[in-house]
């Protein structure tokens, strides 16, 4: 390869730049670390320069010229509009309805957007011990929607969950049972008294799984240059519902690849 031609975007950079690209509209996202910092961080340099970015350790309208190591990197607090106690981040922003979007990943994903970030395993004698829930739940549930960011594998988008950390659409056909930390069978997301509208998207290094309206549960509804239907079926852990009309996701931009490229090189 040449040194004028540029190298065509892998999976995960095209997962990255569609994340970026759901932020087009947003004027306020909460984000944590890994590839949704990226994505936000994207979205400001190349679709949306106004848009604020909030993370977890209380940073209002950070302006990282590079992707933070943690939620607590220097340069989030040093380029901030404000910065606020964790309790109040939660009580005032989040749970007050004051974040647009929120980005989220989890180690298991289930067919509602349920999420599960806290054991692989029996939870008295886990395979995996996980991080937690951290701030998860109550940003799902206070945040007007949540984009989960995740790997497509059957590791990833299981069955049945091995612990509910996070609340997505809840369980509307008693899928999950008794699971730990599961809410009540057939319970919905405003009979939990949860504000937020929840899941809108599940963006994977395949493609885009959205709630069907009804039901729901997660459907196919786009795919990434390259991906198929099969792909995603194999590497689905249930049945995966597919949209009549998958859409292809449309190719990276020079200027998203390039500005993606130098954020992550710095």
């Amino acid at each position: 390869m040449s040194s004028t031609e540029t190298a065509p975007a892998t999976t995960g950079e095209i997962q990255t730049i569609v994340a970026a690209r759901r932020l087009t509209g947003a004027k306020v996202v909460f984000i944590g670390v890994g590839r949704p910092s990226t994505a936000a961080i994207l979205a400001r340099m190349v679709h949306n320069p106004e848009l604020v970015l909030v993370y977890e350790s209380g940073t209002i309208g950070a302006k990282p010229h590079r992707v933070p190591l943690s939620i607590g990197d220097g340069e989030l607090a040093q380029t901030a509009d404000a910065v606020v106690a964790v309790p109040e981040m939660f009580n005032y922003w989040v749970q007050a309805g004051r974040i647009d979007v929120a980005f989220l990943g989890a180690a298991q994903v289930d067919r509602y957007a349920n999420l599960n970030s806290t054991v692989i395993g029996d939870y008295d004698a886990p395979r995996t011990r996980l991080p937690g829930a951290g701030g998860a739940p109550e940003i799902a549930g206070g945040c007007g929607e949540v984009v989960v960011v995740a790997p497509h594998s059957t590791r990833t988008f299981v069955e049945r969950l091995d612990f509910v950390t996070t609340v997505g659409h809840a369980d509307p056909d008693g899928v999950l049972g008794s699971i730990p930390g599961a809410p009540p069978e057939g319970i919905t997301r405003e009979g939990l008294g949860l504000r937020g509208g929840g899941p809108s998207a599940v963006i994977t290094d395949l493609g885009v799984l959205q709630p069907d309206p009804a039901t729901k549960e997660l459907v196919l509804v786009q795919l990434h240059p390259g991906a198929t239907v099969a792909d995603a079926r194999d590497k689905t852990g249930w049945e995966l519902r597919v949209a009549e009309d998958v859409v292809e996701t449309a190719p990276a931009t020079a200027d998203e690849l390039a500005a993606l490229r130098e954020l992550v090189a710095r």
